[in-house]
């Protein structure tokens, strides 16, 4: 059964998953919105506020011209009122709505911000739509624009938006002051925004002498101060608002308040940076894309420190260098991550023009500020945002930065902590297998049920894929399937999910994994490397996956077990997802793969095991089955085959992927 995010049933659940102090800070949370439903305070007079935190001279002429192209190319789009946010095209941007959501046509409820439903798409739209637009990061991009071009339209078209937003959403009325993600990254963008405006002659009066900007400013903080994710709920979204908070404060330290909530928000980034982050570097949610979000904002926010000529504690640039290393570990030979877990398309800043890729740009400003290491895939800087902010933060090693630190000295493939091993063999042949934890926190929100799963790719394409994550609210059938055990490359067990769900971001009971061999040394001499881990989602029964990637035939070796008491029969689906590339013609328990890549074809062969019965599916909604999801709001069709039958007591399925040469 599908429970709704809001409904009662979710409540339950969701207040199930909480401890005594996280209930505690909830309640204290829920009286003090009742009690600011009536005290709005006025923000307190500033005299003589000003901007600091500008860019170093030649900064802008560091940017690569390709990249400057690409944004300028942005910039012109944006100005013609066009854009594009989770696949839907506006044409509206010139004068935008800012409570409007393109995709349903509907438009979010005025009224106190914490009696909106924003969960609700009938009564609000698509709250991921409404809220893009006002994270401002496109303002960022046309700022940019101007600090490229000194094109003062670019200029005058932040200062009319942002003086429509400000006029728009007054303090707490309304849908944009509802979450601390949005106010804090939202803070974040108008740091840049006056950052990279700091040549235009309305700078200052657009900020620090607009007693209007002043006054959003510090009710963003306030609101922050007040109201931070807390216990269960405190993965990305506190980090986001503690960079935020905490770049404001040190950006717009005009305030009474600016030295407390730059202390305070310091202590939470440190703190959750830590929480959020495994030893090994890689995010704790298990989801790659916030890795890369998070991993943004930290950066951002030693951006903002070293500006300010703020302390900064050693432990939050060691995280963000453990995390780039960690990146820089795990990406394959076309530097794509894993596609794990949700992923929303967030991110923390956004200079530059939308086919800047993102990944090469967080190593190209993990090389400037930290330096590379030999093992590192080659990521040249031809982004705008690596020169700001490498402008801006001190190099890692410069002393009296941070002390020296133990780094890899080969490229780690195993990250016990994190369960997650990567196989490499010839031509480019990438293997990701997980044997993690289900997810982050008891409610481990950005989670799949996807326990054992691989992903394969073939020189970055993808072959058995993982489909992504296409939606989050409005569409409760396509979430629950995306994030599915049957929507991953997996073994199912009597039509049931590995980790049981609770909602769209909670999961009640989590399957338990662990990683019996990781040998990942074979493919580098021509032999063969082994993986093996097991989990106990499904009540009596342990599902035990084998991998072995073997250098010389070029083959991949899949065996599934199910271990369950003696007689006892289970009902099994198997599940292998290909890539939007892949054709597939399956003939019996055969599967012959194609495709190009770089206008050369490439084929493989997929021998299924014979012991179940086998169907390809394509683009299937009743129920859904078979698609790839590209991007957050986009899904394709792609060819699934699954395999249908049963196991009795201790019983193995042998799956073999063989690539031609």
């Amino acid at each position: 059964m599908t429970v709704s995010s809001g409904s009662p049933a979710w409540y339950l659940r969701r207040l199930s998953r909480m401890g005594p102090r996280e209930v505690g800070g909830r309640v204290a949370d829920a009286v003090r919105r009742r009690r600011w439903r009536s005290a709005r305070p006025e923000c307190p007079s500033v005299t003589g506020a000003r901007f600091t935190a500008v860019l170093p001279a030649g900064t802008i002429a560091a940017v690569p011209p390709d990249a400057a192209k690409r944004l300028l190319a942005e910039a012109d789009r944006l100005m013609a009122g066009h854009a594009e946010y989770f696949g839907v095209v506006r044409d509206d941007l010139a004068d935008p709505d800012w409570w409007y959501d393109p995709k349903t046509g509907r438009r979010a409820p005025w009224g106190y911000a914490f009696d909106v439903p924003y969960r609700d798409e009938d009564a609000v739209g698509d709250i991921k739509q409404i809220w893009e637009l006002s994270r401002h990061q496109y303002l960022t991009v046309l700022a940019a624009a101007y600090a490229i071009s000194g094109d003062e339209r670019y200029a005058e078209r932040v200062a009319g938006h942002l003086r429509s937003w400000w006029s728009a959403n007054a303090p707490l009325r309304g849908v944009h002051w509802t979450s601390g993600i949005e106010l804090g990254i939202r803070l974040l963008s108008w740091v840049w925004v006056r950052r990279l405006l700091d040549g235009w002659p309305g700078a200052a009066a657009l900020f620090e002498g607009n007693p209007v900007a002043r006054h959003q400013i510090w009710h963003h903080q306030r609101w922050l101060a007040a109201f931070p994710s807390r216990g269960s709920s405190a993965n990305n979204h506190i980090v986001a608002e503690a960079a935020g908070q905490f770049a404001a404060a040190c950006a717009f330290g005009w305030f009474p308040s600016s030295a407390r909530w730059r202390a305070d928000a310091l202590r939470s980034l440190e703190r959750h940076l830590r929480r959020n982050t495994f030893g090994s570097g890689l995010n704790r949610e298990l989801a790659s894309e916030y890795h890369g979000l998070v991993l943004e904002l930290g950066l951002a926010a030693v951006a903002e420190a070293d500006a300010a000529g703020v302390a900064v504690p050693a432990s939050v640039r060691l995280v963000l260098l453990r995390m780039t290393d960690a990146l820089a570990a795990v990406v394959d030979n076309r530097l794509r991550p894993p596609r794990q877990g949700d992923a929303d398309d967030g991110h923390g800043l956004v200079v530059d023009g939308p086919d800047t890729d993102r990944w090469a740009s967080l190593l190209a400003t993990g090389d400037a500020v930290f330096g590379r290491l030999d093992w590192w895939p080659a990521a040249p800087a031809a982004d705008v945002r690596t020169p700001l902010l490498a402008s801006l933060i001190r190099p890692y090693a410069k002393k009296g930065i941070a002390p020296a630190v133990s780094r890899p000295a080969g490229r780690p493939d195993h990250f016990a902590d994190a369960g997650m091993t990567i196989l490499r063999g010839p031509e480019e042949i990438w293997c990701r297998c997980d044997g993690g934890p289900h997810g982050f926190l008891s409610i481990a929100a950005h989670a799949h049920a996807d326990a054992l799963s691989l992903e394969v790719r073939h020189d970055g394409v993808d072959v058995l894929a993982d489909p992504g994550t296409y939606c989050y609210h409005g569409q409760p059938e396509w979430r629950q399937y995306f994030r599915s055990t049957l929507g991953h490359n997996t073994l199912q067990l009597d039509g049931g999910d590995q980790s049981v769900s609770g909602g769209p971001f909670l999961w009640t009971r989590h399957a338990r994994s662990r990683v019996l061999v990781a040998d990942t040394s074979g493919p580098s001499d021509g032999g063969t490397a082994r993986w093996c881990a097991e989990h106990d989602g499904y009540q009596q029964a342990v599902h035990r996956r084998r991998v072995e990637l073997t250098a010389a035939s070029r083959e991949l070796r899949v065996i599934d077990e199910v271990r369950g008491p003696h007689g006892s029969r289970r009902a099994v689906r198997l599940a292998f997802h290909l890539g939007p590339a892949i054709s597939a013609d399956l003939v019996g328990n055969r599967a012959v793969l194609t495709w190009s890549r770089d206008g050369e074809d490439r084929s493989a062969k997929l021998d299924l095991p014979g012991e179940l019965s086998w169907r390809a599916h394509r683009g299937e909604t009743d129920p859904p089955l078979g698609w790839y999801s590209p991007g957050f709001g986009r899904k394709e069709p792609a060819t699934t085959l699954v395999g249908t039958g049963f196991a009795d007591g201790a019983q193995g399925f042998t799956t073999v992927l063989g690539f031609r040469g």
